[in-house]
């Protein structure tokens, strides 16, 4: 049995879902959340995600597996396209966690060069459990890799991670 940990995860929502996708699969969140814990003793994971109203199942489902939602108001682009950056988001709760001395280390889940910053302050302070890429290693940020922190590929762990589809009844019967 593991002891017991105080680790936080911050999750860049839009980074995930995009990184396992572009890989061919689909994230098992429960299972996800699940591993989170036993593996890397995660008591809180942070989702950081743009809020878009006809996502509402998904926000529910994400809450169901254990989740806590932090949403970015969204703006669309002159395409309709949403933008909802959630990196100034999770640095800021990150941070305000480390000071207020919330956590013993942190889980960051994204591939962005942008989180670079964070990762190092983390470090600097004995703070930074590892980094978990939804990206292969040829598309993790250079910056990322540069910080020299443990950086964990989740598609090492798809045969633990990945949503297994149902087959409908006889799917496999031949007529």
């Amino acid at each position: 049995m593991r002891k017991f940990e105080n680790n936080f995860a911050y999750i860049d929502g839009a980074n995930l879902h995009r990184g396992i996708i572009g890989l061919g699969w689909k994230l098992d969140y429960k299972r996800f959340r699940v591993w989170l814990k036993e593996k890397y003793g995660v008591k809180n994971a942070y989702v950081f995600i743009g809020l878009i109203p006809r996502y509402k199942d998904l926000y529910t489902h994400l809450q169901e597996c254990g989740f806590t939602l932090i949403f970015k108001e969204v703006i669309y682009d002159g395409n309709g396209k949403p933008k909802g950056n959630c990196d100034a988001d999770l640095v800021l709760e990150a941070v305000r966690d480390t000071y207020e001395n919330k956590f013993n280390a942190a889980i960051i889940v994204s591939s962005d060069g942008d989180y670079a910053g964070l990762i190092k302050f983390l470090k600097d302070r004995g703070k930074l459990k590892t980094i978990l890429s939804p990206h292969t290693k040829d598309f993790c940020s250079i910056l990322l890799k540069r910080t020299g922190a443990s950086i964990a590929y989740l598609n090492d762990q798809k045969s633990i991670l990945e949503q297994i589809q149902k087959k409908a009844p006889d799917a496999d019967r031949i007529a």
